[in-house]
């Protein structure tokens, strides 16, 4: 019996053999599996990072857009108080010649903490900058700014209003009377020589 006992262990035991390598291809496709996981989670991990930057960099420039809209109708407002200084300073009322700056120096300095930078055109004319309103002939180079009539603006690198500029042309040419006659002149002279 103990025979048949040991005969029926031996038959019914399981082979360490069999489970050892069932166990390592179990393993060897979990590896497989769990290596191709961690690669798309890292994958998706590093596009939802990209995400989160555009959209902050979107909800940035939305907010900058919004400020630069906010500003193009204060521009008339901001042109208004320059007219004021001027005039004020011209009164006799000293008062009110400080009054009108402080407030304009202050209303400049909280648009400048919200980004406001004012253009400074001078030199060459830019056309991603500069408007030109006339062009006067000089002894200057060409395309040189002479005079800004309307002060131009950005808001945080977005341009709200372009510099109302004057610039420098080139004189024309005026034709030398000695030298460049008319061709009805040419021949008068001719038909006056013939008449002598």
């Amino acid at each position: 019996m103990t025979d048949e006992k040991n005969g029926k262990e031996n038959v019914n035991a399981p082979d360490k053999d069999a489970d050892n390598s069932s166990t390592k291809g179990k393993d060897a496709v979990t590896k497989a599996e769990y290596d191709e996981l961690k690669e798309r989670m890292l994958r998706l991990a590093a596009e939802f990072d990209n995400y989160k930057k555009r959209s902050s960099a979107e909800v940035a420039n939305a907010k900058n857009v919004g400020k630069a809209e906010m500003l193009k109708r204060m521009l008339p407002v901001l042109d208004e108080f320059e007219l004021a200084m001027i005039s004020s300073a011209k009164s006799q009322d000293e008062n009110l010649s400080k009054g009108v700056k402080m407030v304009y120096a202050n209303m400049m300095d909280a648009l400048r903490a919200e980004g406001l930078s004012e253009l400074e055109p001078n030199g060459k004319y830019d056309p991603y900058t500069d408007e030109i309103i006339m062009a006067r002939e000089t002894d200057k180079e060409p395309g040189t700014v002479l005079e800004v009539l309307k002060k131009g603006y950005k808001m945080n690198g977005i341009l709200v209003r372009p510099a109302s500029v004057i610039i420098s042309k080139e004189p024309e040419a005026k034709p030398n009377g000695a030298h460049v006659e008319s061709h009805e002149a040419q021949k008068n002279k001719e038909n006056d020589k013939e008449g002598k």
